[in-house]
C-alpha cells in the first residue's frame, strides 16, 4: 500500500515537474519572441530612419539641381533676350543711318535741280544774247561786204571770202581763251567738289580706333593658382605652350600671368584656354588639352561670325564661306596697332560714300573696300606681301575684276582699271594715315615727317623737299642745272633706299622727283 502511494505521489511529482517545465519553457520561448520582436522593431526603425534620410539627401539634391537647371535656363534667356535686344538696336541704328543718307541724298538732289535750274535760266540767257550777237555780226559782215565791194571793186564771193578767212582767226582765238578759262574753270570747281567729297566721307564715319599689343595679361584669382598652372616640376607650363603655341610668362608680379605671341588668333586660343582652366580649377596636361580644343573650336566660331557681322553690316551678300572665314580672321590682326577688320570696314564705309556722291556701284565699292587688306589675315602664314596674298584670294574665290583691281592697287603697287580702284586707295589712306589712326604719338609722326624731309633735303641738287599725304608721299624739287634727267632716276633710287635703311614707318613711301626747267623773260 505505502508502494502504491509512493508511485502516485511519484508520478503526480513528475506530472507537476513536466507541468511546470511545459510553463517554464513557454515562459522562455515567449520572452525570447518578445526579444526578437524588439530587435526587429529596432532595426525597422533604424531602416526607417535611414531611408528618410537618405529620401531627405536625394530631395535636397534633386532640389540643388532643379535649381541650377532654371538658373542656367534663365542665364541663357536672358543672353538671347540681350542678344535680340542688340540685334534690334543695330537694325534700329542702320534704319536711322539710311534714313539720314537719304535725307542728305534728297538735299544734294534738290540742290543739284536748283543748280541745274540756274544754268538753264543761265545758258537761255546766253543763247538770247549769242543770238543777238549773231544778228548784229550778220548786220556788220553785210554792211562790211558792201562797203568792200565799193572800196576795193571786188566780187561778192571775193568779198564774203576775205570776210570769212578774217572772221575765223578771230573766232579760233576767242574760242582758245574760251577753251581756258573753262578748263580753269572746271579744275577749280573739281578740286572743291573732290574735297567736299572727302570731307563729308570722313564725316559719315565714326569708327573707334583700338590700340592693340602682342601680350594678353591674364588675373589670377590668388598666388597659389601660379604654382597649380606651372604644375609638377613645370609639366603643366610645358603642355600649355606646346599646345597653344604662345608663351606663358610667370614673375613676381602678384596675382597676373602674361601670355605672350605674335600671332593673335594663337593667342586669343591660349588666354581663352587659361581662363577656363583657372575657372574649372582641374589643371593637368590632359585637362589643358581639352579646354585647348574647346577654346579652339569657340575663336573659330568667333571668327566666322565676325565675317558674317561684317557682311550684314554692309549688305554684302553672295560671298564665298572660305572667305569670310579668312576676313573674319581680320579681328585678332591689327596694323600698328589698328584693328584691320575695323579698318577694312571704315574703308568700305568711305569707299561707298564716295561712290554713293560720284554715281558708282555703292554694291562694288563697299565689296572692294572691305576687300582691300584681305591678305593681311594670313601674311604671316604665307610668303609675299599681303597685296600678293589678297589679289590671289579674290581671284580663287571668284571676286569681280574691280574687286581684284582694286586690292592690288591700293597702295600703287599697279595701275587702277576703274574709279572705284582710286576711291579704295583714297579711303585706305583716309582710313589710316591721319595722324591718331595708328599707335603712334603726334610727336613721333611730327618727328618723321621731319627725318623724312631731312632725308632727302641731304643731298646735293635738291632744292625743296615736301612730305606729303600724311607722310605716305616725299615730293622733291630738285635744281636742274645741276641734276640732269638720268641722275634723277638714280638720285630717286638713292633717296629711296636710304628710307629704308634709316626710317621706321607704316606702310609704303612714295618717292616723287621733279625737275623743272622755266625761262621768264619780261616784255617792256
Amino acid at each position: 500500500m505505502n508502494n502504491i502511494i509512493l508511485t502516485i505521489l511519484a508520478v503526480a511529482v513528475l506530472m507537476l515537474l513536466f507541468g511546470l517545465g511545459i510553463v517554464a519553457g513557454e515562459k522562455l520561448r515567449q520572452a525570447k519572441h518578445e526579444k526578437e520582436l524588439d530587435q526587429a522593431t529596432q532595426t525597422v526603425a533604424g531602416i526607417l530612419a535611414t531611408a528618410r534620410k537618405e529620401a531627405e539627401n536625394l530631395k535636397k539634391e534633386k532640389v540643388l539641381a532643379a535649381q541650377d537647371e532654371t538658373h542656367k535656363y534663365r542665364q541663357e534667356v536672358e543672353a538671347e533676350l540681350k542678344e535680340r535686344r542688340q540685334e534690334l538696336q543695330k537694325q534700329e541704328n542702320r534704319l536711322v543711318q539710311r534714313e539720314e543718307t537719304l535725307d542728305r541724298k534728297d538735299e544734294l538732289i534738290e540742290k543739284k535741280e536748283n543748280q541745274l535750274a540756274r544754268r538753264d535760266e543761265k545758258l537761255n540767257e546766253q543763247q538770247q544774247e549769242l543770238a543777238h550777237k549773231d544778228q548784229v555780226a550778220n548786220d556788220l559782215i553785210e554792211q562790211r561786204q558792201e562797203e568792200l565791194h565799193r572800196v576795193a571793186q571786188l566780187s561778192e564771193d571775193e568779198a564774203r571770202k576775205l570776210i570769212l578767212d578774217d572772221l575765223k582767226d578771230s573766232l579760233v582765238s576767242e574760242r582758245a581763251q574760251i577753251i581756258q578759262d573753262s578748263n580753269e574753270q572746271v579744275k577749280n570747281s573739281v578740286d572743291k567738289f573732290a574735297k567736299k567729297l572727302i570731307v563729308e566721307a570722313i564725316q559719315r564715319s565714326a569708327a573707334d580706333t583700338v590700340s592693340e599689343t602682342t601680350v594678353s595679361v591674364i588675373n589670377l584669382p590668388n598666388d597659389e593658382m601660379k604654382g597649380r598652372i606651372i604644375g609638377r616640376e613645370g609639366r603643366n607650363i610645358r603642355s600649355f605652350e606646346a599646345l597653344t603655341g604662345i608663351d606663358l610668362i610667370i614673375d613676381d608680379t602678384p596675382e597676373v600671368v602674361v601670355l605672350s605671341g605674335f600671332d593673335p588668333i594663337r593667342r586669343e586660343i591660349a588666354k581663352r584656354t587659361l581662363e577656363k582652366l583657372i575657372e574649372d580649377g582641374r589643371i593637368h596636361p590632359a585637362r589643358i588639352e581639352e579646354m585647348a580644343d574647346k577654346a579652339r573650336k569657340e575663336v573659330n566660331d568667333d571668327i566666322y561670325q565676325a565675317g558674317e557681322s561684317a557682311l550684314m553690316e554692309l549688305g554684302i551678300h553672295n560671298m564665298h564661306p572660305e572667305l569670310i572665314k579668312v576676313l573674319g580672321r581680320l579681328k585678332y590682326r591689327t596694323s600698328y596697332g589698328q584693328n584691320v577688320l575695323d579698318h577694312s570696314i571704315e574703308v568700305a564705309k568711305l569707299t561707298a560714300a564716295l561712290a554713293a556722291e560720284l554715281g558708282l556701284d555703292e554694291k562694288l565699292a563697299v565689296r572692294a573696300g572691305l576687300l582691300h587688306d584681305i591678305g593681311k589675315a594670313i601674311d604671316h602664314e604665307i610668303e609675299g606681301t599681303h597685296v600678293e596674298i589678297g589679289v590671289e584670294l579674290a581671284k580663287k574665290y571668284h571676286e569681280p575684276d574691280v574687286v581684284v583691281n582694286a586690292i592690288a592697287s591700293h597702295h600703287g603697287d599697279v595701275e587702277p582699271i576703274s574709279f572705284i580702284s582710286v576711291l579704295v586707295s583714297a579711303a585706305d589712306s583716309i582710313s589710316s594715315a591721319r595722324p591718331g589712326a595708328r599707335s603712334e604719338s603726334l610727336e613721333n609722326y611730327i618727328r618723321r615727317l621731319e627725318k623724312l624731309e631731312t632725308i632727302a633735303n641731304s643731298y646735293d641738287g635738291v632744292k625743296q623737299a615736301y612730305a606729303i599725304q600724311a607722310g605716305r608721299e616725299i615730293r622733291i624739287m630738285v635744281e636742274p642745272d645741276k641734276v640732269s634727267d638720268d641722275q634723277t632716276v638714280i638720285l630717286a633710287r638713292e633717296i629711296k633706299n636710304k628710307i629704308e635703311t634709316e626710317l621706321e614707318y607704316p606702310g609704303n613711301i612714295k618717292v616723287t622727283l621733279i625737275r623743272e626747267k622755266r625761262a621768264v623773260e619780261v616784255a617792256k
